[in-house]
């Protein structure tokens, strides 16, 4: 907390420079497969409320929303 009362000195906190090599290296286990996202369940654009609740209780993975274009 900062107080007017009290003389306080500010310093940024500067963390190291991230490395290039991670986003690589992700980049490359993602393409050759053995990298791949768990979908526990997928639900349509309409039930939507019921995708927003059921991580809640039972995901072990995303839940994934479809959207299909064209459709009203």
């Amino acid at each position: 907390m900062i107080s007017a009362f009290v003389r306080q000195r500010l310093r940024p906190l500067i963390g190291p420079a991230p490395s290039k090599a991670v986003p690589t290296e992700l980049r490359e286990a993602g393409g050759s497969g053995k990298l791949a996202p768990v979908i526990d369940r997928t639900y349509p654009l309409g039930e939507a409320p019921e995708a927003i609740r059921y991580p809640e209780e039972h995901a072990r993975g995303r839940v994934v929303v479809t959207v299909r274009p064209g459709r009203p």
